[in-house]
């Protein structure tokens, strides 16, 4: 299954609850943290939500 490399490009300091939790939700919780997960319209839904936050650095097939 294809995959993407998220990585965190912004603070929660002084965010709303339900960012912060989001970006708990990717596994991510300091500034320029990457993760590799599955690409689901689940996890593209969780960017979209926090797009000053994360952004989809790279995609993998």
């Amino acid at each position: 299954m294809a995959t993407i490399v998220v990585k965190q490009i912004g603070s929660p300091i002084r965010r709303p609850k339900e960012q912060r939790a989001t970006l708990k939700g990717l596994g991510l919780n300091k500034m320029n943290r990457t993760r590799e997960l599955q690409d689901t319209p689940a996890i593209r839904g969780m960017v979209a939500k926090i797009p000053h936050l994360a952004v989809i650095v790279e995609e993998r097939n």
